[in-house]
């Protein structure tokens, strides 16, 4: 069974027993997240899609803790003026494992 869930603005398909990456909750570790904006279930041929949600349906998780990405390095340069700026960025990101899946 695998679910499509929105959250932090993008959508993500998820699966039971998957680990998972996700935009920044304001959730501690060990605790329990519902995600009620599903999109989408299906299991096997049956699929079931939302116009916009799949009424009932929601994805149990439990945070593993925070994570942070890559370093992005944003260099600016300019060559006729001594105008040189280097500033970076490193996102952070919640760790989820997928518990249940509820159609």
């Amino acid at each position: 069974m695998y679910a499509v869930i929105k959250t932090g603005g993008k959508q993500y398909r998820v699966e039971e027993g998957e680990t998972l990456d996700v935009e920044l909750l304001k959730i501690p570790q060990g605790e329990q997240v519902t995600f009620d904006e599903v999109l989408l279930v299906g299991n096997g041929d049956e699929v079931k899609v939302g116009q916009p949600l799949v009424a009932g349906a929601e994805v149990k998780a439990t945070v593993l803790g925070l994570k942070k990405g890559p370093k992005v390095l944003i260099f600016k340069h300019s060559g006729r003026t001594t105008l040189r700026r280097k500033t970076g960025h490193r996102q952070k990101y919640t760790r989820l494992h997928i518990d249940s899946i509820l159609a």
